[in-house]
């Protein structure tokens, strides 16, 4: 599977950083100025603590990356975090970055995109433009971490949170320790 991992601003980079280490496939990572600022504030990591676990790591000002073009195939991107301003811009069709055109392609060749959407409390604003995306068939889907799968700390939160992204894109082949209910 090839995943676009898109990583912004908001607060919650653990997430970003633990989906890009636990997720299967090749993967290519797109990090705003913001996300990169956020990474290092949060988790003290830069971009070069993240570059072995993607195939390619690439500026979210390259928009002529082979990642904002349709005719490159991808299976999925995952946008965590997400800010409101990202979610905003791609569910209003504003392209001005490597990750909004590259999710905007997403939603166009109806590719599996999620975004893990980062804020509290939400304005109306950021539900209709949740509510916009879903129409559009985006998979949006706010970092609420569990608290009954035995996670003890903000890591063990953000790995069960990645592992249900992972099942997301990818049910089949989901290694995964959340523990679903007998049917």
């Amino acid at each position: 599977m090839r995943i676009i991992i898109g990583l912004t601003g908001a607060s919650g980079a653990i997430f970003g950083s633990e989906f890009l280490k636990a997720c299967p496939g090749e993967k290519y990572l797109i990090a705003s100025r913001w996300g990169k600022s956020v990474l290092a504030q949060e988790t003290g990591l830069t971009l070069e603590n993240l570059a072995p676990y993607a195939k390619k790591v690439f500026s979210n000002d390259d928009l002529s990356s082979p990642l904002a073009s349709g005719s490159n195939a991808f299976d999925a991107m995952v946008i965590v975090p997400c800010s409101a301003s990202t979610l905003s811009k791609i569910a209003c069709g504003i392209a001005d970055s490597l990750m909004t055109r590259a999710a905007s392609v997403a939603l166009k060749e109806k590719r599996k995109i999620i975004v893990c959407l980062r804020e509290t409390p939400l304005s109306t604003i950021h539900i209709e433009n949740m509510l916009k995306l879903s129409q559009a068939g985006a998979i949006v889907m706010p970092i609420s971490p569990s608290y009954y799968q035995e996670a003890q700390t903000v890591g063990d939160q953000a790995r069960l949170f990645v592992e249900r992204i992972v099942q997301l894109i990818d049910p089949q082949n989901a290694a995964t320790g959340w523990k679903q209910e007998a049917l």
